[in-house]
């Protein structure tokens, strides 16, 4: 089951001009990719937050996954043309706690140029909401969750939705009357079509990376997903994984990436004080 209207921006399609719009949005609508980044290992023998900062095993993790993000978004050319086009981060996000802004800070190293958002704590660790299955559930854990899940549910709401914008494209008579031009012109003019093409294939789609939290990380994915949100407990995020996410203009919603780990070496590899997987 989907719940097509899950963001609210679904548009009713019960007329021919409504249908013909609804095409037109999947046809030129913006793709939404939403990168989730999880800390990096942090110092948790203190309650206070501000001393809860990164390892140095967790700064050379966010360091790791800088370089991985710029890899992601760069352009790959061969001698003809772009195998892969750039993608056009349009800003990072992060929570207010100091293990994520801090490793936040690191991967904009990797990434410059790019808008650094002012922190969000509604992006702060906590339990999103009951999980199933589950032992027996103390009054201190159900008024933790009860405390939290408002918060953690508006912060999905805010970051995860289908984008409204359309991106125009060019006017066909005109293609038409450039190509009876001036025979001369026609290798100009096709190279220059091919990097009008690439550009607007690369304004139909936006990146967004927003570093926060294990628990906020496993809900996000999913309710973007429509699987009871019960279920994220069951899953696994380590420190520096990243969870990618799409949202088509459509509002479909898919995963590219689940906790993903492949740019740290084994002997980077933890989830929170736990090192490797024997654990």
């Amino acid at each position: 089951l989907w719940d097509k209207n899950w963001d609210g921006r679904q548009q009713k399609a019960d007329t021919p001009e409504a249908i013909a719009r609804e095409k037109e949005r999947r046809k030129l609508g913006v793709t939404r990719h939403i990168i989730l980044v999880r800390h990096g290992q942090y110092d948790e023998t203190h309650k206070e937050d501000e001393k809860r900062i990164l390892t140095e095993l967790g700064r050379q993790q966010a360091h790791l996954t800088g370089k991985r993000l710029a890899e992601m978004i760069q352009s790959i050319e061969n001698e003809d043309e772009s195998l892969v086009e750039p993608c056009r981060i349009k800003v990072i996000r992060v929570s207010d706690m100091t293990r994520a802004k801090e490793t936040a800070d690191i991967i904009a190293q990797h990434v410059p140029n790019v808008q650094q958002a002012l922190p969000d704590a509604r992006l702060n660790e906590g339990r999103p909401c009951h999980y199933i299955p589950t032992p027996k559930v103390s009054e201190k854990n159900i008024s933790c969750m009860d405390k939290d899940k408002d918060r953690i549910e508006d912060a999905f709401q805010q970051y995860f939705y289908r984008s409204d914008v359309m991106v125009q494209h060019d006017n066909p008579q005109q293609d038409d009357n450039d190509n009876d031009g001036d025979k001369k012109k026609n290798a100009n003019d096709g190279d220059k079509k091919k990097k009008k093409k690439k550009k607007k294939q690369t304004e139909r789609h936006e990146f967004e990376i927003i570093v926060c939290h294990a628990n906020v990380i496993r809900y996000f994915f999913c309710r973007a997903l429509q699987i009871p949100p019960e279920a994220w407990l069951r899953l696994c995020t380590f420190n520096c994984s990243l969870t990618y996410l799409t949202v088509r203009p459509s509002g479909s919603v898919s995963c590219r990436m689940l906790g993903d780990i492949g740019h740290l070496p084994y002997d980077h590899s933890t989830f929170s004080g736990h090192h490797g997987f024997t654990w």
